[in-house]
């Protein structure tokens, strides 16, 4: 089969390699219809992170048909269309049960890789799989789109905002104009926040981000962001979702809350150093980590893109075939699309 593999820095490039099979009991083969790339996927392609060369992609979103299934699997079987989550929760142990299935205890090897392949071997998969109803041809290509961003970025920004406990009425800053970001403002909305303050400084992801529901939008950075939504929001806004990861953006999102607020953190920090000061001070609280991908999905996300109610596969500002996804890596790699998604099969 076609999977992308990780040649350097700068270079994926798809190959021929064995289709996965079931190996162990509770492992699902998926082939892939759809598949993305992260802004996650981008540290080892830019040169952040030490991947080995020739290592298979750390795509780890996908929707598809399930080809194979393991002797434990109950939940789907071969036929069923599904949503892939990059986590694969055990839902059965405290941290399940509990709603944070993004850190299952079950086991240690919780995060997916290999999507970007046109078969996806889905490990730990009786619970985490989530059912999409009937059949990819029953839906059209911008529905699709809604539901492979449920295998991370809708449910990523979802997680921010209920970390974050965003409530009805609440003032909200979100740092961060990717694909997280701007599903961070969608979910900020669908949990009843009254203004929304988006911090984009490119004029497409700032018309995306009030379309999903910003109310305002702060270009600025560093100082001069802090005290311009300290001002905008009479000191300070209830809630901050910490969408990037960066020390900017994270002593920004330290500084923009009012005393007491939460910020929701999804953005995975590079930089081990962290001024807890600061946060004291403001009795600021802090909180977040992986997403709950099915947790979410099956309470309420998948109803909401069924429902129409959100659409957050607008994020996909390009498609790309498998044979491109080096131009697709290299796309978002340059900022020319906001996520670059990636028609595997149909």
């Amino acid at each position: 089969m076609k999977s992308a593999m990780f040649m350097k820095r700068g270079l994926v490039e798809v190959q021929d390699v064995d289709k996965p099979t079931v190996k162990n009991p509770d492992d699902v083969v998926i082939k892939v219809l759809r598949a993305c790339v992260c802004g996650s996927d981008l540290w080892a392609y830019r040169g952040l992170d030490d991947k080995p060369a020739n290592s298979i992609n750390s795509g780890h979103e996908a929707i598809g048909i399930v080809e194979e299934v393991g002797a434990d699997i109950t939940t789907v079987k071969p036929g069923d269309f599904v949503i892939a989550p990059f986590t694969h929760g055990c839902g059965h142990c405290p941290a399940c049960l509990a709603g944070f299935d993004g850190v299952c205890q079950d086991h240690s090897d919780n995060f997916s890789n290999g999507t970007q392949a046109e078969y996806y071997l889905a490990q730990h998969a009786q619970w985490s799989l989530v059912k999409v109803p009937g059949k990819p041809e029953d839906y059209s290509e911008a529905m699709l789109k809604s539901f492979l961003t449920l295998a991370d970025v809708m449910a990523t920004g979802y997680h921010a905002a209920r970390v974050a406990d965003v409530k009805p009425g609440d003032t909200v800053v979100v740092m961060g104009d990717g694909a997280v970001g701007l599903s961070a403002i969608i979910a900020a909305k669908l949990r009843g926040a009254k203004r929304i303050i988006s911090t984009s400084r490119h004029n497409d992801r700032r018309e995306l981000a009030a379309e999903f529901g910003a109310t305002d939008n702060v270009a600025e950075r560093g100082d001069e962001a802090v005290e311009k939504i300290l001002a905008m929001t009479n000191g300070g806004a209830d809630a901050v979702l910490e969408c990037v990861g960066t020390a900017q953006s994270t002593d920004t999102a330290m500084k923009v809350g009012r005393p007491g607020a939460i910020v929701g953190r999804v953005g995975l920090p590079h930089d081990a150093t962290m001024d807890m000061a600061t946060p004291f001070y403001r009795n600021t609280a802090v909180a977040g980590g992986p997403a709950s991908v099915t947790t979410y999905d099956k309470d309420l996300l998948l109803k909401a893109v069924l429902d129409g109610k959100i659409n957050p596969g607008k994020v996909f500002t390009k498609t790309f075939t498998l044979d491109e996804i080096n131009d697709a890596y290299q796309a978002m790699a340059d900022r020319q699309v906001i996520k670059s998604y990636v028609k595997v099969s149909d």
